[in-house]
């Protein structure tokens, strides 16, 4: 199933700055395949709902591996079957 979704990765515990982290997160996302466009508060992401998913499981994963003591992750998830859906059919609808 083809889904759109935003996450927000917010990683605790690593002190006032967590750019690295964030960046960290957003190269796994782009890594996977995804289509992937980051915003200011998070990244959208086009693609299979189970690639979706695998993607955070690995960023909890790795960051964790990398030492981040804590992650928060919003995720919403958006699909449909009456229609066709993308990144760039629901910024230009």
């Amino acid at each position: 199933m083809k889904v759109l979704a935003e996450i927000q990765v917010i990683p605790l515990g690593v002190g006032v700055s967590v750019r690295q982290q964030v960046r960290r997160a957003h190269q796994i996302l782009v890594d996977s395949g995804l289509e992937v466009q980051l915003h200011a508060y998070g990244t959208n992401v086009e693609g299979q709902l189970d690639d979706v998913l695998d993607a955070i499981r690995r960023i909890h994963e790795i960051l964790h591996a990398e030492g981040v003591p804590r992650l928060s992750t919003a995720i919403k998830i958006g699909s449909r079957t009456d229609k066709e859906v993308s990144l760039e059919g629901k910024l230009f609808s």
